[in-house]
């Protein structure tokens, strides 16, 4: 039996406040996960991670984490994120709020590191 849409924001607002430590009324359907519940970029793999507990499904981390935008001399140069670059990002990872950021994120310090990442740490 499939879940309603009542029982499935539940789960997912479940995740997101143990995940992001939020208050249960903070996470509404409208809200973005960065900009207004403050995750940052090792919170994603905790909410994945999360999610897939709470629905057993596995999400492709392929689908989450670029594997090449922040190697790619196409998309960085000079250690800046391209407006090409920052193109791509939104394209691959439309969940991320990336307003703004053109220039502002430079390997490796950037969130979206192509270097995989375990829940315990890098």
């Amino acid at each position: 039996m499939a879940l309603s849409r009542d029982e499935i924001m539940e789960k997912v607002r479940e995740a997101l406040v143990d995940a992001l430590g939020v208050d249960e009324d903070e996470v509404l359907p409208e809200a973005r996960i960065g900009g207004d519940l403050g995750a940052e970029s090792i919170d994603y793999l905790d909410i994945v991670f999360r999610l897939e507990k709470a629905f057993n499904i596995k999400i492709p981390r392929g689908d989450l984490f670029p594997d090449n935008i922040l190697t790619s001399d196409e998309f960085v140069q000079d250690g800046k994120l391209t407006a090409k670059g920052l193109d791509e990002l939104k394209a691959r990872m439309p969940h991320a709020d990336l307003a703004g950021r053109r220039g502002q994120l430079t390997p490796p310090s950037a969130p979206w590191s192509a270097e995989p990442c375990s829940p315990g740490g890098p």
